[in-house]
């Protein structure tokens, strides 16, 4: 099985995503920060794969990519809130996030910046990464762009992977509002740990192996 990753940024249907994986029957890592992991999972989503998706095209020949999007009047409350509970331990000497975490939050969100929360910069951040995405998949045949709360995105994402699926289908609707543990609390014997180890003792993914 060719393995799938979800690109979009946090916020926009990740966790969702993740749990509809689940209930298809995949292996879903939601973020993976070990190469294990990656091993393990047939689904990752979220961190780093919305930033490290073109070095996860050239390591896992012929993997498909989703990307999430989600309207800005939306996405922008939703992730000003994850990022203000999230800095503490995003900061690169004392935070206790992963170190691949916060790479990936820093590459796409810069931050150091002093206007980290401002709806502009967070804008920008948004459609600089969505312009760099389409850019790279432009043309390509394993790529599909959803929107999960759109009434035809569950068909559209089974049909892109050929899955047998009923019209009335949809997306499970988790962390609502300020909400941003539920993946914590599903209880599912196809989730993968984040932080898997493996065979070669590898604490990270590392790209150039």
């Amino acid at each position: 099985m060719s393995k799938i990753f979800i690109i979009g940024l946090p916020r926009t249907g990740t966790t969702s995503i993740s749990v509809a994986f689940l209930n298809l029957g995949y292996k879903v890592a939601h973020t993976a920060f070990t190469k294990q992991s990656f091993v393990l999972a047939d689904v990752v989503t979220d961190c780093p794969c919305f930033s490290d998706y073109q070095q996860l095209d050239k390591l896992f020949p012929g993997a498909r990519f989703v990307y999430l999007t989600r309207d800005l009047t939306n996405w922008l409350p939703s992730v000003q809130g994850l990022l203000k509970k999230m800095l503490p331990k995003l900061d690169t000497n004392t935070g206790d996030f992963s170190p691949v975490l916060k790479r990936s939050f820093n590459e796409t969100f810069d931050l150091t910046s002093p206007d980290l929360l401002n709806e502009q910069h967070l804008i920008d951040c948004y459609q600089t990464h969505q312009q760099q995405v389409l850019s790279y998949f432009a043309g390509r045949t394993n790529f599909l762009s959803i929107d999960i709360s759109e009434t035809n995105s569950y068909s559209q994402l089974c049909e892109f992977l050929t899955i047998p699926h009923a019209l009335e289908d949809t997306f499970p609707h988790v962390n609502k509002g300020q909400q941003v543990a539920h993946w914590k609390a599903v209880k599912h014997s196809n989730k993968i740990s984040s932080f898997c180890a493996g065979p070669d003792h590898r604490q990270f993914l590392e790209y150039n192996t």
